[in-house]
């Protein structure tokens, strides 16, 4: 994860000079239905934010407008300070954009690829040259640069869409569900190239429905659904929607009713649910008042073979927010 964007106060602007990207209230229709609902969000430099929501939650539609491939219907996208829109082609040379279709040629070697991709955002000579040499690097193809890409597996075409993208030292860099269709391997190298971004400072806009994702690479999170963002902030803010609690499951035998007694007098413990060779807590922080609860159950009689913690996630911000699962 990169380095989060400091907080700001309450009554500050929704956006502030500096930021690398300023959406706001988004609107796009398609005759009867609204895809994207009233979208806002700012991205500042060396952010990493991402749009985590189901498939068909307006996300796609969402980068298309900020990236100028698709006119709004109302609201505004501002890019390094200026306004964005299909016709605006000084302003989209601070995007780079990773689809979820493969923008590379076949039959070029990774190396040709990005020097084609170089040459049309305007590199020549060595300043090229050493360009196409980072990129390899950083997407780790310096090893295939002279191999034809149609010999490339999944994951190394898709990193090497990532690397098309960044080819031109972009601003802001969105990437749309980039690890679709990858195996875990080069699933985890593509995030690995992503998460090396915040170290060139550049702002990344980043969609995804994997919930594992969202929560290793962005420092902001926007939860989408029905064209709608149902609520933004970090990890942990979004976690507190959720009330904030941790579950503790203690199995085991004994005497789990006087067990469960002593647990509800506990600070820490919200409630205690029994059954008959278990015991269910729920709890305010739980890696800290795991010791004190099974101290006190196994000093109330109740003899332990299994103690097991379980945090909320995303998954259950999604759940609470939305009445479903993040992937249904």
């Amino acid at each position: 994860m990169s380095t989060a964007a400091p907080p700001r106060p309450d009554d500050a602007p929704d956006d502030v000079p500096g930021d690398v990207l300023v959406v706001r209230d988004l609107v796009r229709r398609y005759g009867d239905l609204t895809a994207v609902d009233g979208v806002s969000f700012f991205i500042a430099p060396g952010e990493t934010y991402g749009l985590l929501g189901p498939n068909g939650a307006g996300k796609t539609t969402t980068i298309s407008m900020v990236a100028g491939l698709l006119a709004a219907d109302s609201g505004t996208v501002t890019v390094a300070g200026r306004r964005m829109g299909p016709g605006e082609v000084g302003v989209k040379a601070h995007i780079g954009l990773v689809p979820q279709d493969l923008a590379i040629y076949p039959e070029l070697t990774a190396r040709e690829n990005l020097t084609f991709f170089g040459k049309l955002e305007g590199l020549r000579g060595a300043a090229l040259t050493r360009r196409v040499d980072e990129v390899l690097d950083l997407v780790a193809l310096s090893d295939r640069a002279r191999d034809a890409t149609k010999e490339f597996s999944g994951g190394m075409k898709r990193r090497l869409n990532i690397g098309i993208g960044l080819i031109h030292q972009p601003t802001l860099l969105i990437l749309d569900e980039p690890t679709v269709g990858v195996d875990p391997q080069s699933r985890n190298a593509i995030l690995e190239s992503v998460e090396a971004l915040s170290g060139e400072g550049m702002a990344v806009l980043y969609t995804t429905h994997y919930m594992e994702e969202a929560e290793r690479l962005c420092d902001r999170i926007a939860i989408v659904d029905s064209g709608r963002i149902q609520a933004e902030g970090t990890r942990g803010e979004l976690i507190t929607l959720t009330g904030g609690v941790d579950t503790i499951r203690l199995g085991g035998s004994g005497d789990t009713a006087r067990a469960a007694t002593a647990l509800r007098a506990l600070a820490p413990v919200v409630d205690v649910h029994a059954e008959r060779r278990a015991l269910t807590l729920t709890v305010h922080d739980a890696p800290t008042a795991v010791a004190v609860v099974v101290t006190t159950a196994t000093t109330a009689g109740m003899a332990l073979d299994d103690v097991e913690i379980t945090r909320p996630d995303l998954e259950s911000v999604f759940l609470h927010l939305t009445g479903k699962a993040l992937r249904d």
